[in-house]
């Protein structure tokens, strides 16, 4: 039985020995991306990111996750109580949360938010059922509408439209706040007349619909339009192409935002720049892993649709490249 015992307690000391040999990074360290609901480029994005990331963190030590959340204002929020490291969010919405705008009046600006790198052009897009005779955005005004939940770019972005084309909430019949990814569904059954999400295309979302119940893209244009994305450097005009959609023949004229990749001053540099190396140094994989990534190109995230300063760790990886 002594004989056991002393043999235990050397396999525990070779044990102990060995694990404190291991490389510093066995200690792994875990990021968090925020993004929207399962069925948006926002998941999709934060999944590729995180994929390419992991692909070598027997090397590195940090392991990428991805959580599902309600969007742009919710991922800032989120990212500037510490409680997720990343985000994707809107550029209208990134420009809001650094100058204390709109949604983040009350909290004020946010002096920590970073700007690591921009992503897909993200159009309004509206649906309507095809028996609601809806041509342009003013023809919801009457109908059911689904304006998007609390904290998502599709709100923030409602609650920028409506005032611009002289509306407001109460024009709609009834208000719904789902959430992206249950509100296709609910156009088809009946129970809404419109929708609005702001996206990269093509997407499921709106493929679903168009394809199941013949749901119609609405035009978002006109002078109202036209001033507002003069006023708003984070605006452009934008056009769905037609028939990227099942039963939408024609082009669709709308404005958008840029879909954008932030962070916080508080997240170590070498974290961001391992971050931004994994999506560069494999960026053609990168770009297949989704259609809306398709013609992305590294001038232009660095630069588009960015308001809040560039990380630290960002930086450094696009001086190296000489990028900057």
């Amino acid at each position: 039985m002594k004989k056991f015992a002393s043999m235990t307690a050397v396999a525990v000391l070779a044990l102990s020995a060995s694990l404190t040999s291991l490389p510093v990074h066995a200690q792994t360290k875990f990021v968090t991306i925020g993004t929207g609901g399962v069925t948006g480029v926002y998941y999709a994005a934060g999944g590729a990111i995180c994929r390419l990331m992991n692909k070598d963190r027997a090397k590195h030590g940090v392991r990428c996750s991805v959580e599902s959340t309600g969007g742009s204002v919710y991922n800032i929020n989120t990212i500037k109580a510490g409680e997720l490291d990343f985000g994707v969010a809107q550029s209208d919405v990134q420009f809001n949360a650094v100058n204390g705008l709109v949604q983040f009046k009350d909290g004020g600006a946010d002096p920590n938010l970073r700007a690591v790198f921009s992503l897909h052009p993200e159009p309004a897009t509206v649906l309507s059922r095809k028996e609601a005779g809806v041509v342009k955005f003013e023809d919801l005004k009457g109908k059911r509408m689904n304006i998007g939940n609390p904290g998502s770019g599709q709100r923030a972005t409602m609650d920028t439209l409506l005032p611009a084309l002289g509306m407001k909430q109460g024009d709609f019949s009834l208000v719904s706040e789902l959430k992206a990814d249950e509100q296709g569904a609910a156009l088809c059954d009946n129970k809404i007349d419109g929708l609005i999400y702001v996206v990269g295309h093509p997407n499921a979302s709106i493929q679903d619909p168009t394809t199941t119940c013949g749901a119609k893209l609405v035009n978002i244009s006109g002078p109202a339009v036209d001033k507002l994305i003069a006023a708003n450097p984070y605006y452009a005009q934008a056009t769905i192409p037609g028939g990227m959609y099942a039963n939408n023949p024609n082009p669709t004229k709308t404005f958008g935002v840029v879909a954008s990749f932030v962070s916080s001053s508080k997240v170590p540099n070498d974290v961001v720049y391992l971050m931004v190396k994994s999506v560069f140094d494999n960026f053609d994989d990168f770009k297949k892993l989704h259609p809306a990534f398709a013609n992305l190109e590294p001038k232009d995230m660095i630069k588009n649709g960015l308001s809040a300063p560039l990380h630290d760790g960002a930086v450094k990886y696009y001086k190296e490249k000489g990028w900057m």
